[in-house]
């Protein structure tokens, strides 16, 4: 079963992205990165027959379910009645974490928040621009909404394209903090690249990782040996 999420160094979270085609090397992956790792973000939208309880069972890291639709760049292309379903599937098999986009129904994510809540999981309310960085104030309307939404968490990541597309996305993290909101916001891309670890010297709740080189699922995403190099740089304070 799922362990309780570890609080790491500082607060920092390193979330591993997993993304393969079938349980059996999706649980592989995991647990080539759980020692490293202090999530384990479950892609179900690359698993071609996805199944939820063997993971579980196999992988002792907090887990966090996903199932992107391709309308938000993943790769989930049934009806929205299944794929939340997924999702519930998840969060009564003892999920940590849930994924679902601001985007979805409202009543659907009205209703996830309310499973979750019953078994003690936690819901991350998220938006990806894959193209671009939108501005300041349309920024700050998708937090606000991310904050109505009944969510615990927020996730904003766009596209950057240059140093004042990532200060806009880190700035969100000011706003986050006076409304006692955790809040996950970085940029894509490799002006991006380095507000991926910026984001959690500002307080982002947590930061995404690749299992390793060439195996990222998103554009810009470190692999966790890299992204934990870095990190070094910076000295924990505990």
């Amino acid at each position: 079963m799922s362990q309780p999420e570890k609080e790491p160094c500082s607060r920092r979270r390193i979330c591993v992205s997993i993304a393969q085609k079938t349980v059996n090397e999706v649980i592989e992956s995991a647990l080539q990165v759980e020692k490293l790792a202090d999530v384990i973000e479950i892609r179900l939208d690359s698993i071609n027959s996805p199944e939820i309880a063997p993971i579980i069972e196999e992988i002792g890291a907090p887990l966090l379910f996903t199932n992107r639709p391709t309308w938000e760049g993943g790769s989930f292309e049934g009806s929205e009645e299944e794929r939340v379903r997924l999702l519930h599937k998840a969060v009564k098999a003892g999920a940590a974490y849930v994924d679902i986009e601001i985007r979805t129904e409202n009543a659907c994510i009205r209703r996830l928040c309310e499973k979750a809540r019953e078994h003690h999981a936690k819901v991350i309310i998220s938006w990806h621009n894959f193209k671009e960085t939108p501005s300041s104030e349309e920024l700050q309307t998708i937090l606000m909404r991310q904050q109505q939404s009944g969510a615990n968490i927020g996730k904003i990541v766009t596209m950057a394209h240059d140093f004042t597309d990532v200060l806009r996305v880190l700035q969100l993290q000011e706003a986050a903090h006076t409304n006692n909101f955790p809040l996950c916001a970085f940029c894509m891309g490799r002006a991006g690249m380095i507000s991926r670890l910026a984001t959690l010297e500002l307080g982002g709740y947590m930061t995404y990782a690749a299992p390793g080189r060439g195996e990222a699922t998103a554009p810009g995403q470190l692999a966790i040996s890299d992204l934990i190099s870095s990190l070094k740089s910076f000295p924990c304070e505990d």
